[in-house]
């Protein structure tokens, strides 16, 4: 203990940090983020060349990972890389499914002794932070939004440039607002959002670039449109309404869509934003001109999307109750990506389209009401 005093004392000498005696000793010693790469390999240092060999399969941690994309992406990445080189963890109990099919442990990214205990123990090279409270749900309740996107980022930004890991964290098109450039947005621009949920993603995305340039931390930041899934249900995002039409027209017939009909934003098929976390975590360093990308694949709106289920569900009725919150979200938020540096940089392309998305999602959900009628 004399030993971390006397690096802390040394440290606030060095870096002139005020010391605050509210901290604890380990606090101190964390906002330094000494490592002995940082220490021996200079400020510009990369970890991505020494984190793990290129011969070896990386360790992955997949925090939040029982949310929306945590489920999803881990299956990919066990195909890819093994069973047991995929880390699942949340601070919620797993359902049986998701406990059976690879490893899973309790983590609770604003608990930093545990999670750097995760991270050493099972020599983790790849970090995949999906831990977030998203934009309706953040907006009823800021204070939590604030810990967890924010504190709990700083956990993951340190432990990530101590242990020198390759660290992914999503951002969104919260990340603007509505001084942005709407249609398209490009990757830099003016942002300024106007939810907590945006504000932390931007502050996500610059502490990224900023832990890049100080400490060489590998930080890898995507920019999501709208994501859609069949099997996984709404979790208080602005976009919702896009999952919730599908689960509606198959089970009832009717969809009450909080969002005016003209409401255009940028969307995705779950598939297709899995596949390019992954491709964006194994591009060469070298390839990437920048640490933060846009990526889209189709940008409708209420109205559109409904008129595409209806070829399939005639029947389909559709009504509006507008959500006064949702729609002020969706009215800062961009209608449409631009992203032509993704695509030129790393070779980004998406697979599914609003046709293809409407087929996919109805095939999926409708199997699976019809074996739930049938047990």
């Amino acid at each position: 203990m004399p030993v971390f005093r006397s690096l802390s004392k040394a440290a606030r000498q060095a870096f002139q940090l005020p010391g605050c005696g509210c901290q604890s000793v380990v606090v101190a010693t964390r906002n330094i983020s000494f490592s002995p790469r940082q220490v021996t390999s200079g400020s510009d240092a990369s970890f991505h060349s020494i984190s793990f060999s290129e011969t070896d399969h990386p360790k992955v941690l997949i925090t939040g990972g029982l949310g929306q994309l945590g489920v999803g992406l881990a299956k990919l990445l066990r195909k890819r890389f093994g069973k047991n080189n995929v880390i699942l963890s949340d601070i919620r109990k797993p359902p049986s499914n998701v406990f059976h099919s690879g490893p899973f442990i309790y983590s609770d990214i604003l608990d930093y002794k545990n999670l750097r205990e995760i991270v050493v123990n099972n020599r983790i090279t790849w970090l995949v932070h999906y831990s977030a409270l998203l934009s309706a749900v953040g907006e009823a309740n800021v204070a939590l939004a604030r810990s967890v996107n924010i504190t709990g980022l700083h956990n993951i930004l340190d432990i990530a440039a101590e242990h020198g890991l390759r660290l992914f964290v999503p951002s969104t098109i919260g990340a603007f607002g509505p001084t942005s450039p709407r249609n398209p947005t490009p990757d830099l621009c003016v942002q300024r959002p106007r939810t907590i949920y945006g504000v932390s993603k931007v502050h996500a995305e610059l502490m990224g670039e900023y832990y890049h340039h100080r400490y060489g931390l590998d930080f890898r930041c995507l920019r999501y449109p709208g994501i859609i899934s069949a099997d996984s249900q709404p979790g208080g995002g602005t976009t919702d309404y896009a999952v919730q039409i599908f689960h509606d027209a198959v089970k009832t017939g009717k969809f009450e869509c909080n969002l005016k009909s003209d409401t255009r934003l940028p969307m995705m098929y779950i598939d297709d934003c899995l596949r390019a976390t992954l491709e964006v975590m194994e591009a060469p360093i070298e390839t990437l001109t920048m640490r933060t990308y846009n990526i889209n694949a189709m940008s409708f709106t209420p109205e559109e999307l409904a008129q595409e289920v209806q070829k399939q569900m005639p029947d389909l009725q559709v009504s509006y109750e507008i959500d006064p919150m949702r729609q002020a979200i969706a009215d800062s938020w961009p209608m449409n990506f631009d992203d032509t540096n993704a695509r030129t940089d790393w070779g980004w392309k998406h697979d599914y389209d609003l046709p293809e998305l409407v087929q996919t999602m109805l095939n999926f959900i409708g199997s699976e009401n019809r074996m739930a009628q049938a047990n």
